[in-house]
């Protein structure tokens, strides 16, 4: 028991020490105050990276696989045209179209569901509310792999689907913004020129998706959708009217146009074709069958690209957990930064106090006291330090979400690791100057002047 009262009263010298050089001590601590909040933030933000990108890998659909239309240009600047054998060939290619759709659903048996998908941007107006949006022309498939669900209607119906009926199916956000009061089943929203009827509502989604429309990925709060037959009928369908003949056709006019820059040829009659395979271990064979067949579809035209999202945005997660690995490491970097300050500032107090170290040892105090009472001073400008980098840490963190509308995610496991690894710096860079004091002699201690 002694022993113990003997500690506290070491604790209680170091902590008087501390309080009577409060800057100094406070300059000490900033190493371990800035290293653990930015660890916490870091990893904050990386648990949110993280979480992000496997909300999105729900979103574009397990087992997922996208068909992309490549689109040419011609380099007319620079002089460059493809050889006459290659033009020939690639006029036989029809493009991305829904017979690809028809073909790949009746040949793969691996393939679980298949969406066509065309997309046009433009305004939306109801009561004189316009509305800058997108239309997406798919089938009834496409909800289903995307795991979209209805907080209200229905989804199309086989005559819908089949007859090309104006009906359409709204996001959460163009509900808000043309019904916020009022129930928009059966009412009716304009989109181009042309009146749709909506039959359901889709459940809001809070998943942030920006920078990955090229994986496959839709915001959907803000689109409407169309059945595929809707789309083609009444506002698109690049196969009636091929872009590339048009333009061949007005190059045979005349040069009138030669210092034009180069213009997109999309004949293709569908911008992306979305097909869930039924399991994952089926996916590398089904791309390749599909490569295969697709291949042979359009004359042996390389005019598509076939991604898989979800190994993309795994990727993408692979690449962000090295990266928060390197900041990480970045970070714990100032923790040892300011582990080598205290270890610093406690020897330079060591040296300040050398007639203390000598009359508290003449008084009977041992070795063991005089190493507790440094470390002890040590350890609590550690432990305060974290405990101030643990809240500047949260904060910093709520502050990078709020602003930059960046995703953080605060762990109690790296709070305890940040503060932690605080406490074991002070140990251990306190140590050696405590020792260090512990070891004088008296007697020379009582005579330094």
């Amino acid at each position: 028991m002694r022993l113990y009262k003997a500690y506290i009263h070491d604790i209680a010298i170091a902590f008087e020490a501390i309080m009577a050089n409060k800057l100094r001590s406070m300059l000490t601590a900033l190493g371990i105050i800035f290293g653990v909040a930015a660890v916490i933030t870091m990893l904050a933000i990386g648990k949110g990276g993280q979480q992000e990108i496997l909300e999105q890998i729900k979103m574009v659909g397990v087992n997922n696989v996208v068909i992309f239309p490549l689109v040419d240009q011609e380099d007319e600047e620079s002089g460059e045209q493809l050889q006459d054998a290659s033009k020939k060939k690639k006029k036989l290619s029809k493009g991305l179209s829904l017979a690809d759709v028809t073909a790949i659903q009746a040949t793969l048996s691996t393939v679980k569901l298949i969406s066509p998908e065309v997309i046009v941007n433009s305004n939306a107006y109801q009561n004189g509310v316009k509305f800058q949006t997108k239309l997406l022309g798919v089938n009834n498939q496409y909800f289903s792999i995307y795991n979209m669900n209805l907080e209200k209607g229905d989804f199309f119906d086989s005559q819908q689907e089949e007859k090309g009926l104006a009906v359409c199916v709204i996001g959460a956000n163009i509900q808000s913004k043309f019904f916020p009061q009022s129930n928009p089943i059966g009412q009716y929203i304009k989109f181009g020129k042309n009146w749709l009827r909506i039959v359901g509502v889709l459940e809001r989604n809070n998943i942030k998706l920006s920078g990955y429309q090229n994986a496959g990925v839709n915001v959907i709060n803000d689109n409407i959708f169309v059945p595929i037959k809707t789309m083609l009928l009444r506002y698109q369908d690049r196969a009636l009217v091929n872009a590339r003949k048009v333009q061949e056709a007005n190059s045979r006019q005349g040069n009138n146009n030669n210092n034009q820059k180069p213009k997109s040829k999309n004949y293709h009659q569908l911008d992306k074709i979305v097909v869930q395979v039924s399991e994952t271990e089926e996916i590398q064979s089904t791309v390749e069958v599909m490569a295969r067949m697709m291949f042979r579809r359009h004359a042996e035209v390389q005019d598509y690209e076939i991604t898989v999202p979800e190994l993309l945005l795994k990727q993408q997660q692979r690449t962000k957990e090295i990266f928060n690995i390197v900041l990480g490491a970045i970070a714990s970097i100032s923790l040892i930064v300011g582990g080598i300050g205290i270890m610093n500032i406690m020897f330079a107090t060591v040296m300040e106090r050398i007639k203390e170290i000598g009359t508290r040892m003449a008084i009977g105090a041992k070795k063991k006291d005089i190493v507790v009472q440094f470390l002890a001073e040590a350890v609590l400008i550690s432990v305060s330090g974290g405990i101030i980098g643990v809240i500047l840490g949260v904060i910093s963190s709520l502050l990078i979400s709020k602003f930059l509308d960046i995703m953080t995610i605060i762990s109690p496991f790296s709070v305890l690791v940040a503060f932690g690894v605080s406490v074991g710096v002070g140990v251990i860079f306190g140590y050696s100057p405590a020792k260090r004091a512990s070891e004088r002699d008296p007697i020379e201690s009582l005579r330094y002047e």
